[in-house]
Order: structure tokens, then C-alpha cells, then sequence
């Protein structure tokens, strides 16, 4: 009797889900909008302001989240596990917006090909991200997920030798300093956005060891 009183699980998993979706949706937006450089400046704008909304659209499913495991008697993993996950997801996408503002602020309307580079290796990573998150409502998945995140951090890698190419292509070939700070500075913030991906992956391969 006292069991219909207790609050249910709840639907982590689907706001998980819900949230990749925007990482990925957010990841295809962020490679049109380098693709638009050097082409349309009027699209890159638009964008990036197709980011932003995508961006606060994650941040409302972040704050559901949060409000629900506070709310929530019995969570399917671990408290912190859920916190620490879609807190690392969320940044993904603040990062991904923080890329765009970059190169809208900066002003920066040349054709970057490692930039693009960048975008395809982002949006491979939040597929494979969302790939597992969809696996993540059952642990007899345990493998496949641990296999989709060996494959984020070999993307993780990749996107690192993409920016010391990068990084070493401008000092030698770019004879303006201001572009060579415009370009560095938006090279470093696309990799980064590899970066919360592992994290991402190590979170999700941490609830794969603790409850397989």
C-alpha cells in the first residue's frame, strides 16, 4: 500500500535521450554554419542564433532533469551518476554555442577547411554519444556502450591532431596576427567541445563497470 505513495524513477532515460537529440541536432547546425563561412555572412547569423535556441531548449531538459532527481525517491542509477551525466552533456552544447559566438563575434568570414574538419569529427562523436545514450536503458548493452565510447575517444584523439595540424598550419602560413588569434581561438574551443564528448563517454563507461 505505502509503494503507491513512494515517487517513481521518473524518465531519466528519456531526458537523456531528449538531450542527445539537441547535442546532435546542435552539432549539425554548428557544420552548416562553418560550411556558410566565406559564403554568407547572413547565414552564419542565422546559425548561430538557431544554436542559441537549441542551446536553451538543452538547458530547459537540464534543469527537468535535475528537478526531477530532486524530486525523485528512487532513481534508476546512481544520484550523482545522473547529475554528473547530464551536467557534462549540457556543457557539449554550451560549448558548441560558445564555438559559433566565437566566430560570429570575431567576425571571421574566410572558409576554414580544418574548422570543417572539427565539424565532422563533432558530429560523428554526438552520434556516437547518442547511440549510447539509447542503449543506456539497459545494462545487458553494457558492451555495445562501452564500444560506442572507445569510439569517442578515438574521435577525441583525432580532433587533437586535427588541432595541432591546425595550430601549426597558422603559425607557418598566416601572416596576420589578429587572424592567427581569431582562427587559434576558435580551433581551441571546437576541439574542446571533443573533449566534453570523452567526458561524456567516461561518465557513461563508469555506470557501464559499476552496474554490469
Amino acid at each position: 500500500m505505502f509503494a503507491r505513495f513512494m515517487p517513481r524513477e521518473g524518465r531519466f532515460f528519456d531526458l537523456f535521450n531528449e538531450h542527445a537529440a539537441e547535442i546532435v541536432q546542435g552539432a549539425e547546425v554548428l557544420r552548416e554554419l562553418l560550411a556558410a563561412l566565406g559564403h554568407s555572412h547572413e547565414d552564419v547569423a542565422k546559425k548561430t542564433a538557431e544554436l542559441d535556441a537549441i542551446e536553451s531548449k538543452a538547458d530547459d531538459i537540464n534543469d527537468e532533469t535535475i528537478n526531477l532527481l530532486h524530486s525523485t525517491f528512487i532513481t534508476p542509477l546512481d544520484r550523482d551518476e545522473i547529475h554528473l551525466l547530464i551536467s557534462r552533456m549540457d556543457d557539449v552544447l554550451d560549448t558548441m554555442q560558445d564555438a559559433a559566438g566565437t566566430v560570429a563575434l570575431y567576425d571571421i568570414r574566410r572558409a576554414i577547411p580544418e574548422a570543417m574538419r572539427f565539424a565532422d569529427i563533432i558530429l560523428d562523436a554526438s552520434r556516437a554519444m547518442q547511440k549510447a545514450l539509447l542503449l543506456l536503458n539497459d545494462m545487458d548493452n553494457g558492451p555495445a556502450i562501452l564500444t560506442t565510447c572507445r569510439e569517442i575517444s578515438r574521435l577525441e584523439s583525432e580532433a587533437d591532431q586535427v588541432l595541432r595540424d591546425a595550430i601549426s598550419h597558422l603559425f607557418r602560413e598566416e601572416p596576420d596576427v589578429r587572424e592567427l588569434i581569431k582562427l587559434k581561438a576558435a580551433y581551441e574551443l571546437l576541439e574542446t567541445v571533443t573533449d566534453i564528448c570523452k567526458n561524456v563517454a567516461n561518465i557513461l563507461e563508469g555506470i557501464v563497470l559499476e552496474n554490469s
